[in-house]
């Protein structure tokens, strides 16, 4: 047993500082998740052509919890493979091969936003589109730095004048009190504006759907935004209250945006293949919605849940 899992199933309590989630949902997602990759592994044996029995070559040194449990830390805490080889008891390149076999089944087992978690069934996403209508859903966006791409063409894609360096930039849309996330995008270049953003997915919602955004989507009819501060001149004190009080019902979602940042590998400078990016981030958005208890595992969705 690594001394990491060793000291969780210890120190239970501990659990949400090393890798984001209560003890008892981790357990969840671990059951979970054994269960997805054994139906996977049942179904590429049923695909082979066998001369001799399965079941031969190298075990692996790593229990199925510890892989698990070492994907999470690392998208925690992004410290080095190396390291977390170590961690451990692994190579680095070990380390490397679980991390990157893990991501995706845990990114198929975790829908990113309530409008992935219903869009299979098509009557179920009309639905809750419909409902949907009746809140004000709130939206807003945020950069990631990225290595330097090597290319002059990409460098110039991505790179931000905002931030004056090369960024991921993506968005978020929630409920208004920030009780789930109803639609994430990940991994546009940063040179992107918000309004440009949110246009491209806008027919992920109703045409009735109402949103409440800031600045950066001025123009944009279907986005309450707060009052811009005229050239030269300044805001009347009613304007400023009107502001403020525009801000506070905001903040729930610079709160859920704090929750996906918690995740140091989203926190810190993106130092994955770049093309991973987007199946990083929409799984940390998973992670983050099995964290609040808006996603339940094995996966539910009801209408009722969203009144």
């Amino acid at each position: 047993m690594s001394d990491i899992l060793k000291h969780i199933e210890e120190n239970p309590k501990e659990t949400r500082r090393l890798i984001g989630l209560e003890y008892e949902q981790l357990q969840q997602l671990i059951e979970n998740a054994e269960q997805l990759n054994y139906e996977k592994q049942a179904l590429r044996e049923s695909k082979k052509i066998r001369i001799i029995a399965g079941g031969g070559g190298r075990k692996p040194k790593l229990s199925v919890k510890e892989q698990i449990i070492l994907t999470l830390v690392y998208l925690r805490q992004m410290t080095t493979f190396q390291l977390l080889g170590i961690q451990f008891g692994v190579s680095e390149s070990t380390a490397n091969d679980t991390f990157n076999y893990w991501l995706p089944i845990l990114r198929e087992l975790l829908p990113c936003s309530l409008l992935e978690q219903v869009k299979k069934n098509e009557s179920d996403l009309i639905v809750v589109q419909e409902i949907l209508t009746e809140y004000e859903l709130i939206v807003d966006s945020y950069e990631q730095f990225r290595e330097r791409p090597g290319d002059n063409e990409e460098q110039e894609k991505y790179f931000s004048g905002k931030k004056s360096n090369h960024t991921f930039k993506s968005q978020i849309i929630i409920m208004p009190d920030g009780r789930d996330i109803v639609d994430v995008v990940a991994g546009e270049p940063g040179t992107k504006s918000d309004i440009t953003m949110f246009r491209e997915n806008r027919d992920n919602f109703d045409p009735k759907q109402s949103f409440k955004g800031d600045l950066g989507d001025l123009g944009e009819d279907l986005i309450d935004t707060p009052i811009k501060k005229p050239r030269n001149k300044e805001l009347t004190s009613d304007q400023k209250k009107s502001n403020k009080a525009f801000s506070s019902k905001r903040i729930f979602v610079e709160h859920r945006i704090r929750s996906v940042k918690i995740f140091r590998v989203v926190q810190d400078r993106f130092r994955l293949n770049p093309k991973k990016y987007e199946q990083v981030i929409l799984t940390i958005c998973g992670l983050v919605r099995l964290r609040i208890r808006a996603l339940i595992l094995p996966l539910e969705i009801s209408a009722m849940s969203l009144g």
